[in-house]
């Protein structure tokens, strides 16, 4: 799953590149605009994939009927991820028509953010159900398959790129199309893998009534308040650091790489966890699930370490790599001895995370979250705001501690006892 998340960022990286060696930077900064329209919905939708993990984990850890039940989660997630889909698809030209407004680019920026969005947001069905697909396999524990499916989309991505821009001559339209078709092929390539692990069941009509609904709509409420209450904070942080000025904007987008660097780790133990902690649920095995904690926790640790370790020995360079603006380094420089502080403090949040994902517990991801982001991230910055910027990540790395103490508070006081 590392190896897997660390490919994930690549879709991004090839499409900015390609862009990058246009003639106009107003296709690049446009295209920019349409992707993170795009993403920042895939991101809320997160819950489509943590939801189906937990699912089908457990499905997979009964001691029953363990077929039976996978393949039920598999396509119950699935019509719901494909409905999403359709509504994002449905509902694109007041999605654009937001995205633009909040933008408040110039005219040919904005055409090319129309270009780019308006073939891009074809692909919502296919990342939606990928969303899910993957939450499926990781639950089954077949993470290989996840690992090759998005190696192959990549490569497919960067491939189509070639051709269609610098071949076909089709410019953003190009890069958004090679986009929209890796999509397709993975969600295939992802639904082939599913359907050969289910062989020999087929979806009955009891699994899609409103009992079964229900469960599902309560479970994914839940996980998309959460992401709601999370993103509310990265965007405060992102949109008060640019209100501050354009040095500390920069300073703190160089700041969330060191961010994405410890999810490609920490995401990965999480995900091991949720596979294992939810297989251990639906087996009923209070043993088993204590024993994948106390592993889990240890290797979590051990990631946190190492990362602390080389932002200490490495932050200088790390910075050095993302701007060559010497005012830029020194100001982001300041900040190195917080970026050691947080896969210490973050690492917590990310494995007991996991570990609720896997016991379906939606009900205190979302309610640790709305407590951590309502009584400390936007407490901690309103007393620091003086301080400026800095007081930002003050109220980010209290808000991450504070979700890891208040999720491994209930789980120690609740869930350990299973």
């Amino acid at each position: 799953m590392i190896l897997a998340n660390i490919t994930t960022p690549l879709l991004g990286l090839v499409d900015t590149a390609v862009m990058g060696h246009m003639d106009s930077s107003a296709m690049l900064a446009g295209a920019s605009i349409g992707t993170l329209i795009l993403t920042q919905i895939y991101w809320v939708c997160g819950f489509l994939r943590m939801s189906s993990t937990g699912l089908s984990a457990q499905a997979k850890g009964d001691p029953k009927q363990p077929g039976l039940l996978s393949a039920k989660v598999l396509w119950q997630t699935g019509a719901v991820a494909l409905a999403a889909g359709l509504l994002i698809v449905a509902l694109q030209v007041p999605v654009l028509q937001a995205g633009l407004a909040l933008a408040s680019s110039g005219a040919e920026v904005a055409s090319y953010t129309r270009e780019y969005f308006n073939i891009r947001v074809w692909g919502a069905p296919a990342a939606m159900l990928n969303m899910a697909l993957t939450g499926w396999l990781v639950g089954q524990q077949k993470t290989r398959h996840v690992l090759w499916i998005q190696v192959a989309g990549n490569l497919l991505n960067a491939a189509l790129d070639i051709l269609f821009v610098y071949g076909l001559d089709m410019s953003v339209g190009g890069v958004a199309l090679a986009s929209v078709l890796a999509e397709y092929t993975m969600m295939l390539s992802g639904a082939v893998c599913a359907l050969k692990l289910t062989t020999g069941w087929r979806p009955q009509a009891d699994w899609f009534n409103r009992a079964a609904q229900k469960i599902l709509l309560k479970l994914n409420s839940d996980m998309l308040i959460r992401n709601l209450a999370l993103q509310a904070c990265i965007a405060f942080l992102t949109i008060q650091g640019a209100r501050i000025g354009e040095t500390a904007a920069a300073v703190n987008a160089i700041l969330m790489q060191f961010f994405v660097l410890i999810a490609l780790g920490l995401d990965g133990v999480a995900y091991a966890v949720e596979a294992l902690i939810g297989e251990a649920a639906g087996a009923k095995d209070k043993e088993r699930l204590g024993g994948h904690v106390k592993r889990g926790l240890f290797w979590s640790s051990v990631f946190a370490l190492v990362y602390a370790a080389l932002f200490y020995l490495a932050g200088d360079f790390i910075i050095a790599s993302l701007t060559g603006i010497a005012a830029l380094q020194t100001a982001a420089q300041a900040y190195l001895p917080l970026m050691v502080l947080l896969p210490l403090v973050a690492h917590w949040c990310f494995f007991f995370d996991g570990v609720f994902v896997g016991l379906t517990r939606s009900d205190a991801m979302r309610n640790t979250m709305l407590v951590s982001a309502a009584f400390v991230f936007f407490p901690v910055w309103w007393v620091c705001q003086s301080q400026g910027n800095v007081a930002l990540w003050y109220a980010m790395l209290a808000f991450l501690l504070a979700r890891g103490i208040t999720l491994g508070f209930v789980f120690w006081r609740r869930d350990s006892s299973l």
